[in-house]
């Protein structure tokens, strides 16, 4: 069973850096595509960034030009560089997966995309 694991997570003054991991481990089968979403208090869960195996990327508009979504296949393990962060980044970060090939990709992606989830990193922004 895919297990996917997140860390990286922290509290960080407005302007500042965070680089997100999400460990993939315990699946031999294909991975079409990985993502990250957020999801803040009473807010639904949106998409941030994907990157799927036909090693194309996805980026929500609302973050373009401050994060970066890279794979290391080698290490099994997404990354998401946040850069300039803003206190309305503050959320749950959660990393997925799509083991079943979704037929739609969306910008950005949607959760219906993916069916394997992480515990999620926290991410707090302050002003």
């Amino acid at each position: 069973e895919l297990q996917l694991v997140e860390s990286g997570g922290g509290s960080v003054d407005a302007g500042g850096s965070l680089r997100l991991s999400c460990a993939a481990s315990g699946y031999t089968g294909s991975i079409y595509s990985m993502g990250w979403f957020r999801q803040a208090p009473g807010k639904e869960r949106q998409g941030v960034a994907a990157a799927d195996s036909d090693d194309s990327t996805r980026v929500a508009t609302s973050v373009r030009g401050r994060i970066t979504i890279s794979m290391d296949n080698a290490k099994n393990t997404l990354y998401l560089e946040m850069r300039n962060l803003k206190p309305e980044d503050t959320a749950m970060y959660y990393c997925a997966a799509d083991t079943r090939g979704a037929q739609r990709r969306r910008i950005p992606p949607h959760p219906s995309e993916y069916n394997a989830w992480g515990q999620g990193t926290q991410v707090t922004v302050s002003s």
